[in-house]
């Protein structure tokens, strides 16, 4: 299980990330930005931080890097993506799943465990948990309000693409949002931090396990 993890200029936990899939089990492979080689990868990430800086907005400028061409095309194709924190802002930019993240209703940034519930446990990154199921991971962001109009909530509510939802809405987010999917189920945008919760030695839970354990699952059934 070869999964890659993108490093964009102001990536924050692209190292986390990879450290994450080696400590579930997977090869982690550092893919760089400018380069559109994947090296054989069989699914990606997309990790944290602030990709140039955030300047425009959120997402924005990484979703144009040379990397994202064949990330896109792939995973179009099936290949299994998931965006974390502002890899979540990069695929709404790429319009690779619906909605866009603007500031905290609050202004604030947002730093806590996060409690979530599971909508929808038939993706490629959770068939390791239970539909319902109550989780905790780690909650950073300052734009993590997650907004979409009626017509796009309205579609992703009727078609179960409501991946995560909060419990006690740290951010204003519609609908308590966490994470959503596309129609396939092979893309995953949230913005709290499984990577952050699956090392006993400095984690509260290990509730982030069921991410890397689900696309080692997948990955084998596609195989």
């Amino acid at each position: 299980m070869k999964i890659g993890v993108v490093t964009f200029p102001g990536s924050l936990d692209d190292a986390d990330a990879l450290r994450a899939v080696r400590l579930t089990g997977g090869e982690p492979v550092p893919l760089w930005h400018a380069s559109d080689d994947l090296s054989g990868v069989d699914a990606v990430i997309l990790p944290g931080g602030f990709s140039y800086g955030d300047y425009l907005r959120c997402g924005a400028i990484a979703r144009f890097s040379p990397v994202m061409g064949e990330v896109i095309r792939r995973s179009l194709a099936g290949m299994p993506l998931l965006g974390i924190c502002n890899g979540f802002q990069v695929l709404c930019e790429a319009h690779l799943l619906p909605g866009a993240l603007t500031r905290n209703e609050k202004r604030l940034f947002t730093c806590l465990p996060q409690r979530l519930r599971v909508e929808n446990a038939k993706t490629a990154w959770t068939s390791a948990y239970t539909e319902g199921e109550e989780i905790t991971i780690a909650l950073k962001n300052g734009e993590g309000n997650w907004v979409g109009d009626a017509e796009t909530v309205t579609m992703l509510e009727e078609s179960g693409r409501v991946v995560f939802r909060y419990i006690d809405n740290p951010n204003g987010s519609l609908n308590d949002i966490a994470g959503v999917c596309n129609e396939r189920g092979n893309i995953v945008g949230l913005m709290p931090h499984p990577e952050h919760n699956v090392d006993p030695e400095i984690s509260d839970t290990l509730d982030g396990v069921g991410f890397f354990h689900s696309i080692e699952a997948f990955l084998a059934i596609a195989a």
